[in-house]
């Protein structure tokens, strides 16, 4: 019976001290548990973190492109012909002599003179129309047989009739349009005033024509542009007797508008 005491007490002893070591690991896991979980929170935020800022596009900052200034001046050289003293009233048919000369074709005021279309200064109760031809009387001028002008239409056909489709007519485009041109290294034919200032009112007059009334002046004039710069233009005057005749921008643009921005030019060889 002792023994069989001692054997009890042995046994509630040895299961007593397995109860405390299994308590004892219990209590340690999940001290442990709660350890890792406190260590990996912040992981998982930080990494949520990092997997939106990865998602987010990144913004890149396109370089501003630099805005393209125009050329401020431009000189050019080209061949200088006089209309005195056999075209007193040519200068749009000059002009454009000097224009076809300086694109290398051998050509002289008076064989365009012949070939420029004209129309009479009057025919009965109409006046001629320089869109249609040259008005009146080119060689010389009287009050019995006077000469006016030509427009920019028959004065680019005949061009066309020495340079094709290389003729560029800008007649009716911005002042820029011609820069532009100057600045490709090509002279332009102009029509302005023949003092290169705006004309007043006064001077202007009703026109009737067959194709309808336009309002002219006697003082129209015609060069060939060869440069600008910030005040001024350059120009081969056929009046002027020699070419780099000059004057203020601004009053030559003014006085240009006041013809309908009338302007010829060619394009470069290809």
């Amino acid at each position: 019976m002792r023994i069989q005491r001692f054997i009890s007490a042995v046994l509630m002893i040895v299961i007593m001290i397995g109860c405390v070591l299994v308590i004892s690991l219990l209590v340690q896991n999940r001290n442990d548990h709660e350890t890792q979980s406190q260590a990996t929170e912040p992981r998982q935020t930080s990494n949520e973190n990092t997997s939106e800022q990865k998602s987010e596009p990144i913004k890149q900052l396109q370089p501003k492109r630099a805005k393209k200034k125009g050329v401020a001046e431009k000189r050019l050289t080209a061949p200088y012909v006089s209309q005195k003293p056999e075209l007193p009233n040519g200068c749009e048919v000059t002009s454009l002599t000097m224009l076809l000369q300086s694109a290398s074709v051998k050509v002289d005021k008076l064989t365009l003179a012949s070939k420029m279309k004209k129309v009479p200064f009057q025919s009965g109760e109409f006046k001629g129309n320089p869109n249609e031809g040259f008005v009146g009387n080119m060689y010389h001028g009287s009050r019995a047989n006077p000469g006016l002008a030509v427009y920019h239409g028959p004065v680019a056909d005949l061009a066309r009739s020495y340079l094709g489709n290389r003729v560029i007519d800008l007649s009716g485009k911005s002042w820029s349009a011609i820069e532009t041109q100057l600045v490709s290294g090509n002279p332009v034919w102009t029509i302005t005033s023949i003092n290169f200032q705006p004309i007043p009112d006064s001077a202007w007059q009703e026109w009737r024509t067959r194709q309808g009334t336009m309002r002219i002046t006697f003082r129209e004039h015609s060069v060939l542009l060869t440069g600008f710069d910030e005040h001024n233009v350059y120009f081969n005057d056929p009046l002027a007797g020699g070419p780099g005749s000059k004057s203020d921008k601004q009053a030559f643009i003014k006085a240009w508008k006041q013809f309908g921005n009338q302007a010829i030019s060619y394009t470069s060889e290809q």
